[in-house]
């Protein structure tokens, strides 16, 4: 715990330090039981919150981070229930208190959020939300990044490791066979309905996951943006998105960017869709747990997802250079053909990717080049590293187990 206490000087300049001298001592068994601690933790978080002192100070992160701690200990002891933790005033729930951390910007930039908050989100289980903290922390540059980067190999190693030792187990050739006779259509209506039901119980355990039974009721009306979008702002999950113009649409859905809080070095892509589609945040979550390191930057990135009983809005990361048809479209104008050297960077990239998509247990429905956004290497365009990035839109991207076990569903 020394390190709560470089370079302090005074609680009149240091308010935060008489907390940082009680949680020491509460620490070293001086200061009363675990639920004063507790009571303590929690006093500090709803002091200092709000402080735009506190924002960068990893002191005031591990103070959030002893919170959770120590509220998951006193639950599973039995020593305090949920309901006197609430009455505190801060959740007992990790991932609302991590969502409260981002939203106070407690420590965004510095990697130690997003390390700490994963590693207790793989403790308790929940891998695929570990592997969404590790993706947005680099996302956001998180400093150091380099050892951002390497906890979320290794995070990534231990959960292929996971995952692969339950698909020998589950593997059912028989069930292959069993799919070639009864001929099942993975676009059917009535076997997608099952299979949304199907994995419902897994769905709401995801990071990013906001279910509402309430149809939306911001002051825009969603409808209105279909003529006019630009600069209205709409409010999501007690954040505000500025809406910057339409990005792209379809029969059932529209994509606008948007900076969030008006911030405009946090720029979005809300996806929305009626009626509510659930189904695409899902194969989000699986293409985390599945595709490893460097290549998982390749096939987009998905936030949080809000369901509400009229539409579900999807919140991705925002690519600003289009899609390859645009890009093909840009060349046909001209009146000239795309380079050849051009046209066979592209192919391979395309063909790297569904492979890699087929390796995992994935296939993808509808690859052609409206679905497949342009992201410019940051790094020389000879190593390794995707040009295009899939969009897994509408129905279209299955599992192939999920075929083959319709009625033995495992996940």
């Amino acid at each position: 715990m020394a390190t709560f206490y470089n370079s302090l000087t005074s609680a009149t300049d240091d308010p935060l330090l008489p907390f940082l001298w009680s949680v020491k001592n509460a620490l070293e068994g001086s200061g009363g039981s675990s639920q004063n601690l507790l009571n303590l933790l929690g006093d500090c978080i709803i002091s200092f919150k709000d402080s735009e002192q506190y924002r960068n100070d990893v002191r005031f992160l591990k103070i959030w981070i002893l919170y959770v701690i120590y509220s998951f200990y006193l639950i599973s002891t039995q020593h305090a229930s949920i309901g006197l933790i609430l009455q505190m005033g801060v959740s007992s729930d990790f991932g609302s208190v991590f969502m409260e951390m981002l939203n106070c910007n407690v420590c965004t930039k510095n990697a130690s959020l997003y390390v700490w908050s994963a590693c207790f989100f793989e403790l308790k289980g929940r891998l695929h939300d570990a592997l969404t903290i590790y993706h947005l922390g680099i996302s956001r540059n998180a400093e150091p990044i380099e050892w951002l980067k390497k906890a979320h190999a290794l995070c990534h190693q231990r959960i292929s490791e996971i995952w692969k030792a339950s698909e020998r187990q589950k593997i059912d050739y028989k069930g292959s066979t069993e799919l070639g006779n009864i001929g099942i259509n993975p676009w059917d209506s009535s076997i997608l309905e099952d299979l949304m039901k199907k994995i419902n119980p897994t769905i709401k355990k995801f990071y990013g996951y906001h279910l509402s039974t309430k149809s939306y009721t911001g002051k825009v009306a969603l409808s209105t943006l279909k003529n006019a979008s630009r600069n209205k702002v709409i409010e999501i999950g007690g954040r505000k998105y500025h809406i910057k113009g339409c990005a792209g649409q379809g029969g059932f859905a529209q994509v606008y960017k948007a900076f969030v809080n008006s911030d405009p070095n946090d720029v979005v892509a809300l996806k929305i869709q009626k009626p509510a589609f659930p189904w695409e945040f899902y194969m989000y979550r699986q293409l985390d747990m599945r595709i490893t390191g460097r290549e998982r930057s390749s096939y987009g990135l998905a936030q949080r997802i809000h369901l509400y009983a009229d539409c579900s809005i999807l919140i991705c990361d925002y690519l600003a250079h289009g899609t390859l048809q645009d890009v093909i479209n840009r060349y046909a104008v001209q009146g000239k053909p795309m380079e050849e050297v051009l046209c066979i960077y592209y192919t391979i990239e395309m063909l790297h990717m569904v492979e890699t998509l087929h390796d995992v247990g994935l296939i993808h429905g509808d690859f052609k080049p409206d679905n497949l956004l342009i992201r410019y290497a940051r790094d020389d365009l000879t190593k390794k590293g995707s040009w295009t990035e899939v969009v897994l839109g509408v129905i279209r991207s299955v599992f192939l187990q999920m075929m083959i076990q319709l009625n033995r569903f495992w996940f």
